[in-house]
């Protein structure tokens, strides 16, 4: 038929079959051969990246090698020890010098990245602020704290590229607001931390700096999106780090790694400097948050970041600084607690460590109050997907397409190269047996104009009048609740992007909320696990229960929610969490 065509199309000369089929050929070596030098092309950009890596690696390496040659007599492994709270005291008083926080920190932070591959960047200039802070009038509330932070947040100089080729080697032009506070304060940023490929994944994976391990145990993940964050802090290799949160990426590598973090209200800080390929999606608004060891950290990071200085840099941000008011509360609270959002049901240890910690609020006069979530599932499902996947993928594939796909988030971009034709095919075929995938099909098709953006906006909204008049109606101050978790097995996270509904549910509804470990996977929350089957049993659960599998040990996580604006008291109710969880402990 082809050739039949071409005999049309062809003057009469060259309408021999034999011309017409070496044509074809010729065509098809051609696109043959441009993808090649195009895959060429990418390679080599690859290879330059990782080089200047390593160049980064080796001269951070012998700088740490000579401060140490230099002051032999400092404990760099001490320092590394202290809480946040004990280093900035001792900062301040002068007992300890931010050079020695500096590199002690920078050669912890380069061991563990040799191990699991956590860093994209040791940022250079961190050497030349500690000249910088000598300078300083008054030493801010961070003076001499070495901060890491996700790639994807502008640090002058360094590049922002969401781990996407075709942003490699263009640097951001001026710092990202909250790096100018943070410096204000007297931070020192030290750091930029592994992503997934395109940003939106729970695997930290990307074929420039590839794949990043959960410190904890190697044969584990430490999810994303700031999976590099979550995988740094865990380790030790930083005090303090700052992330971002679109559907939990803040939270989830917290809860995979055995730390604390925290997700404020949306625009309680300042985005203005932060890159993502979605940068128009306004939907569901994104967070910034810091992630550390304790609630003490996330609370003076807080303070250090809500102050004059951002609210004058980014006056979108609401100017409310850190009310202790709310902190210091002594009140016994009204919490609402459920151990299942109806969608992706908590695996045993989940569960158990959330009544457990039930049971400890209860022990301390807090009264605690079963909560019934209004439509988590639609929350999920027609809510967040529809308004993510609002131009049916179509950025999302633009943007990684241009490079060599990651074999992590290979099965998300084949969702995105469908034809939205085949997507409604496979819908209507997987409906009766696998609904929530069909679910996830429909909702990737995206919407048809702009009039049903705004229903969904609009729907947006009036979930959340809904959830509020439920919240009000039990009087509640506060909400505990399960998270995602523990950690995944390599291979999964790329396959799992619907189990984090424990923590989307939240973007959607704009709640600030944090997790803490409270807890460690038991060998009986392992026998357990044998019989889980989920709340639908369907592919995914079954995948998910393989994915936690081999996880004693590894620590489980609590999430503590508020209203919107209430982020200090959502912070306070973490604080009793980690306060009794730790009185548990030491009784033992």
């Amino acid at each position: 038929m082809i050739l039949e065509k071409l005999r049309h199309l062809l003057p009469t000369s060259a309408a021999n079959p034999y011309i017409a089929c070496a044509l074809v050929c010729c065509s098809v070596a051609t696109v043959v051969l441009v993808k090649w030098m195009r895959q060429r092309q990418i390679k080599k950009k690859l290879d330059a990246r990782k080089k200047k890596k390593e160049q980064n690696l080796i001269q951070m390496q012998e700088a740490v090698q000579c401060f140490k040659k230099q002051n032999p007599a400092v404990n760099l492994e001490s320092i590394v020890s202290l809480s946040l709270l004990e280093l900035t005291e001792k900062l301040r008083e002068g007992s300890l010098s931010p050079d020695s926080v500096l590199y002690a920190y920078l050669g912890k932070a380069i061991e563990l990245d040799q191990e699991v591959n956590c860093v994209t960047d040791f940022i250079e200039e961190s050497k030349a602020q500690l000249q910088e802070l000598k300078q300083m009038k008054e030493k801010g509330l961070l003076y001499g704290v070495p901060v890491s932070i996700k790639e994807h947040i502008d640090y002058k100089g360094s590049e922002s590229s969401c781990c996407l080729v075709q942003y490699l080697n263009i640097e951001a032009e001026k710092d990202s607001v909250v790096i100018q506070v943070l410096k204000k304060q007297g931070a020192i940023v030290f750091a930029k931390t592994n992503i997934p490929q395109g940003l939106y994944s729970l695997s930290t994976s990307n074929p420039i700096f590839g794949l990043t391990l959960n410190p904890l145990n190697h044969k584990k993940l430490p999810a994303g999106s700031s999976g590099g964050e979550g995988a740094l802090i865990g380790g030790g290799g930083s005090i303090l780090g700052i992330g971002t949160d679109l559907a939990g990426s803040i939270r989830l590598p917290a809860s995979f790694c055995g730390i604390a973090a925290f997700k404020p209200t949306a625009p309680r800080l300042s985005t203005i400097g932060v890159t993502t390929p979605l940068q128009g999606f306004l939907s569901v608004l994104l967070a910034l948050g810091p992630m550390a060891r304790d609630v003490d950290s996330l609370v003076l990071c807080m303070k250090a970041l809500l102050c004059d200085h951002m609210f004058r840099l980014d006056p979108s941000v609401p100017p409310i600084p850190f009310r202790d008011e709310l902190y210091l509360t002594m009140k016994p609270l009204r919490i609402g607690y459920y151990d299942t959002d109806g969608y992706t049901m908590p695996v045993p240890c989940k569960r158990r460590a959330l009544h457990e910690t039930r049971k400890l609020l209860q022990e301390a006069g807090h009264t605690l109050i079963p909560f019934t979530l209004p439509r988590a599932g639609y929350a999920m499902e027609d809510l967040f997907f529809k308004t993510f996947f609002a131009d049916g993928c179509q950025i999302l594939y633009k943007e990684l397409e241009q490079n060599i796909i990651d074999p992590n988030v290979i099965d998300q971009f084949f969702m995105y190269k469908l034809f939205h034709f085949a997507r409604r095919i496979l819908a209507f075929v997987t409906k009766p047996v696998f609904s929530r995938f069909a679910k996830l099909m429909n909702a990737s098709c995206g919407v048809r104009s702009v009039k049903e953006l705004w229903e969904m906006n609009a729907a947006i909204q009036a979930y959340c009048e809904e959830f509020t008049a439920a919240w009000k109606k039990l009087d509640l101050d506060v909400v505990l609740c399960p998270i995602l978790g523990p950690a995944f097995n390599i291979g999964y996270t790329g396959k799992l992007m619907v189990t984090c509904s424990s923590t989307t549910l939240y973007n959607v509804l704009n709640f600030p909320a944090g997790t803490l470990p409270v807890s460690t996977v038991t060998e009986e929350d392992e026998k357990e696990l044998r019989h889980f089957k989920g709340h639908y049993n369907d592919f995914w659960d079954k995948e998910y229960k393989k994915a936690v599998e081999g996880g004693v040990g590894l620590p489980v996580a609590v999430q503590c929610v508020a209203l919107p604006w209430q982020d200090e008291l959502c912070l306070r109710f973490m604080k009793e969490v980690e306060r009794l969880t730790q009185e548990k402990r030491t009784r033992r």
